[in-house]
């Protein structure tokens, strides 16, 4: 099992942590998510290592930025 954790720009309210929340919950491997709305802070379990690339594109779909 692996950690990882991002922080995510622009998140305002309760909508965009589940969209958040949904959107990388769909990539394969990821057994849960966990944003912390006050920090941005995005706490991701999974099965193995993510690609960095699918977890932007995830915040991307969801209307988000990963800060650099």
């Amino acid at each position: 099992m692996a950690t990882t954790t991002y922080t995510v720009k622009g998140m305002t309210c309760g909508h965009c942590v589940s969209s958040v929340k949904s959107e990388i919950g769909k990539i394969d491997g990821v057994t849960s998510v966990d944003v912390d709305l006050a920090t941005g802070l995005v706490r991701v379990d999974s099965t193995g290592p993510l690609a960095d690339a699918d977890i932007n594109a995830a915040v991307d779909e969801a209307g988000y930025e990963v800060a650099v």
